[in-house]
């Protein structure tokens, strides 16, 4: 288990500013980009400057893609797939480093009731 403090994209604005210029971020920080229903999202790397793990997750939060050190600048389209709702942007590599895989579950308020697993906050 892994436990991130997270700031929130839910709105077009937010998730189209991302992580852009962030220069560096705290190891078990990140970003969660919330869709209003599940989607199919491509993510670039257009103005930011960090590698990233890209965690692609399903409505009931669980992970169905992981995109593994995003490579900073880098403007070639990363797919996630046709069901995501949700995007868990952290540090690049730390999705090893932690044992992060496809078919974990992502715990978030914004989930709700129809979680694989409901978030105990």
């Amino acid at each position: 288990m892994a436990r991130f403090t997270v700031q929130v994209a839910d709105d077009a604005a937010e998730r189209s500013q991302g992580l852009m210029f962030i220069e560096q971020m705290p190891t078990l920080e990140g970003m969660l980009f919330v869709y209003e229903r599940p989607q199919r999202v491509a993510f670039w790397m257009r103005n930011t400057l960090i590698p990233l793990d890209m965690i692609f997750v399903e409505p009931d939060g669980v992970i169905s893609k992981i995109h593994k050190e995003a490579v900073p600048l880098d403007e070639t389209g990363i797919p996630g797939g046709d069901n995501v709702q949700y995007v868990l942007e952290i540090n690049g590599g730390l999705s090893d480093r932690l044992g992060i895989s496809v078919g974990d579950i992502l715990q978030h308020p914004f989930i709700g009731p129809g979680a694989a697993k409901p978030c105990a906050n």
